[in-house]
């Protein structure tokens, strides 16, 4: 049975990208800005790109961040990617403007400590124990990465009970996040060919 899946529409995001990557997955998906299709479906992507502010605002004008959280709190799943990752933490900090994020990760994103930045391209990660982004992908296999910040405390994600796969580009940082219902990926999925239709079908096997 296909899983009815939702790609919120809050006017940022790879939509269409994330709408054939998730149907050649097998999900019978929808892109929608209908906060009553989101509560519904099996499965919910919030999308991002570009800034965490401007991510954010687009959410509040929809309205959607209560129907993010009350997903996750009746343990409904939620798939962040990109900056739809990032916006899940407590707050983020560009160009020296603290914006509030969703808070239901802890911690915050800042700008990465590498000497080249944006950090674009193909990249390797180390999978969290037990993870089931990543289960059956082969250790080498690679995902697509564009961003200039992200999270680092992947100390402080473990401590409060996250599986927590890192990636290195200058320094260690978060590339995906399993807290029960909630996932979250930094790389885009969409964009990571074979290994990121492996990823998207562990995730909609688990919905």
């Amino acid at each position: 049975m296909s899983r009815r899946v939702v790609v919120l529409d809050y006017g940022s995001g790879n939509l269409r990208s994330a709408e054939r990557a998730l149907a050649h997955a097998g999900a019978d998906v929808s892109v929608t800005d209908d906060l009553a299709a989101a509560a519904a479906a099996d499965g919910l992507v919030v999308p991002g790109v570009g800034a965490f502010a401007a991510c954010m605002a687009g959410i509040e004008a929809l309205g959607a961040g209560p129907v993010i959280a009350e997903r996750v709190a009746a343990g409904r799943p939620v798939l962040g990617i990109c900056v739809g990752m990032q916006v899940l933490f407590e707050h983020g900090d560009e160009h020296g403007v603290v914006t509030k994020g969703l808070g239901l990760l802890p911690g915050g994103v800042t700008k990465l400590p590498a000497p080249r930045l944006p950090h674009m391209g193909w990249n390797t990660v180390d999978p969290a124990a037990g993870t089931v982004l990543f289960a059956g992908l082969p250790a080498d296999a690679r995902f697509y990465f564009v961003h200039s910040y992200g999270v680092t405390d992947a100390a402080g994600l473990a401590a409060a009970g996250a599986m927590v796969t890192t990636a290195e580009h200058g320094a260690r940082f978060v590339a995906a996040v399993e807290r029960g219902p909630l996932s979250a990926a930094q790389f885009h999925p969409e964009k990571s060919a074979d290994t990121g239709a492996a990823l998207l079908r562990n995730w909609l096997g688990a919905l």
